[in-house]
C-alpha cells in the first residue's frame, strides 16, 4: 500500500434544526483511506450527502464528529497560515464553474489572484509564465487569458476552474460533479483531461458524481452513499458489476444503455422505477422502505458496513447472511 494522501475517519456532520425540527444528519460515520495517486469515486443520488462530504474534506466546514487528514495532517484550519497551508495540499473543483469565477476578472487575473494570495511566482514575469503554463496544461492557451467568464463555454470555464485549482500545486483534488453541468460531448473531453493530468502530475482524486458511467472511467475505488452513509465500497469493477447492496444494483440498473431499442427492452424487463431520496426511517436500515428484499431485521437494526469479499464492503443484512451461508 502506498503513502496515504487523504484519510477520513468516522466523519459526521449534523446540522441543528430550527425550533421544532429534528437535526439533519447530512453525513454519518464516513471512513476511507486513499493512497497518493489513487482515485475514489463517491456516488449516490442528489441529497445523499456527497457535496457536504466534499466541503468537509477540504476544510470548508468542520465535521461534527470524526477527522480528516491530508498527507498525515488534520484538516483543521484555525489560522490564516494553516488555511493557506491546507489549500496548497487539497483543492475543490465545483459543479458550476461560473460560480467559482468572478465575472469582473479576466481569466489571467483570476488565476493570477490565486498565485498572489499564496505567494507563488510573485514577480510579474514569473507569474505570467505560470499562468500561460496552467492554461496550456488544461488545453486552453495564452489567448484565453484575456477573456472574461461570460466569453467562455461551459467546458472552457471548467478548464479554467481546474487551472485555478492546480495553481497552488495541490496533491489532492476533490471534484464535486465536475461534468454534470456540461454537454455530453464536452464531458468526455473534460474527463480525458482529468485522466491525463492525474498521470502527468501524480494527482489524487476524490471524484463525486451521481453518474456511474462517468465514475467508471476515472475511479479505482468506489464508495456508494445513501442518506449520509456509505452502504457499499470497493474496487470499481466489483462494485459496479457485482454489487452486493440492493441500492447499488438499483443505481447500476438506472444507467441507460446507448442503443435505444436495447434500453427500452431492458427497462421493460426490469420494470425500473425512478429513484428518489426518501426521509430516513425512524429505525433499521435507511434503505429498507425502498428495498424489495427487506426483512424484519432490516426494519429494526441498522446494518454495519462489513467486508463481505476481499476489499469489498457492504452494509446489508441480507447480503451478509448470504455471504455467511456461501462461506460455510
Amino acid at each position: 500500500m502506498g503513502e496515504l494522501a487523504i484519510r477520513a475517519e468516522n466523519v459526521t456532520k449534523v446540522y441543528t434544526g430550527r425550533r421544532g425540527r429534528r437535526p439533519v444528519h447530512a453525513v454519518r460515520g464516513v471512513s476511507f483511506d486513499l493512497v497518493t495517486g489513487g482515485s475514489l469515486g463517491i456516488v449516490g443520488e442528489s441529497g445523499c450527502g456527497k457535496s457536504t462530504l466534499a466541503r468537509l474534506l477540504v476544510g470548508m466546514e468542520p465535521p461534527t464528529l470524526g477527522t480528516v487528514e491530508v498527507a498525515g495532517r488534520p484538516v483543521v484550519a484555525s489560522s490564516k497560515a494553516e488555511r493557506a497551508s491546507l489549500a496548497r495540499k487539497i483543492q475543490l473543483v465545483f459543479q458550476d464553474p461560473f460560480s467559482s469565477l468572478d465575472p469582473r476578472l479576466t481569466v489571467e487575473r483570476a488565476i493570477g489572484e490565486v498565485l498572489q494570495v499564496h505567494g507563488i511566482a510573485t514577480e510579474s514575469v514569473a507569474r505570467e509564465a505560470r499562468i500561460v503554463e496552467l492554461l496550456e496544461m488544461v488545453a486552453l492557451g495564452r489567448r484565453f487569458g484575456r477573456r472574461f467568464p461570460h466569453e467562455l463555454s461551459g467546458g472552457q470555464a471548467q478548464r479554467v476552474a481546474i487551472a485555478r485549482a492546480l495553481a497552488v500545486g495541490p496533491m489532492v483534488l476533490v471534484l464535486d460533479e465536475p461534468t454534470s453541468a456540461l454537454d455530453v460531448s464536452v464531458r468526455a473531453e473534460v474527463m480525458n483531461l482529468l485522466i491525463r493530468l492525474q498521470g502527468e502530475l501524480g494527482l489524487t482524486y476524490v471524484f463525486i458524481s451521481h453518474d456511474l458511467s462517468m465514475v467508471r472511467h476515472i475511479a479505482d475505488e468506489i464508495a456508494v452513499m445513501y442518506l449520509g452513509r456509505i452502504v457499499e465500497s470497493g474496487p470499481y469493477d466489483r462494485v459496479l458489476d457485482a454489487a452486493l447492496h440492493p441500492y447499488t444494483r438499483a443505481l447500476a440498473d438506472a444507467v441507460p444503455v446507448p442503443d435505444p431499442k436495447i434500453e427500452a427492452r431492458r427497462r421493460a424487463e426490469q420494470d425500473v422505477q425512478p429513484l428518489a431520496i426518501v426521509e430516513e426511517p425512524a429505525s433499521g436500515c435507511p434503505y429498507h422502505p425502498r428495498c424489495p428484499f427487506a426483512e424484519a431485521i432490516c426494519r429494526e437494526t441498522v446494518p454495519a458496513l462489513l467486508t463481505l469479499e476481499a476489499g469489498h464492503d457492504a452494509a446489508c443484512h441480507v447480503a451478509a447472511r448470504e455471504h455467511q451461508a456461501t462461506a460455510r
